[in-house]
């Protein structure tokens, strides 16, 4: 996918239940997937080829255990937090996500 052209509509209003802190959460991991990974993912996949250098800027980007408590290395940040950011992650790739959620 060369642009991401994905748009969705909110149903259910959920983006009005979400803080400013999960609103700020979300969209930096958003934009940083339409930058990174909508550009290279479809030339990727028909190569039949994991994107490896994706891998260190997605521990650099917290998306490795990001509600892991912070006593343990993690991030502290709630379920919620964790949810959008793999929402976001499987907005472009289903293996994306699955690496960084594994």
């Amino acid at each position: 996918m060369a642009t991401d052209q994905y748009q969705h509509h909110d149903y259910f209003q959920i983006d009005d239940l979400l803080t400013e802190e999960h609103h700020l959460i979300r969209d930096s991991i958003r934009s940083w997937v339409k930058k990174n990974l909508s550009p290279i993912i479809e030339d990727q996949a028909l190569k039949g080829e994991f994107p490896d250098h994706i891998i260190k800027e997605l521990g650099e980007i917290g998306a490795f255990g990001p509600n892991i408590p912070k006593e343990y290395g993690g991030q502290g940040l709630d379920d919620i937090s964790y949810g959008l950011i793999m929402q976001e992650l499987e907005r472009c790739d289903s293996g994306i996500r699955s690496t960084a959620s594994v």
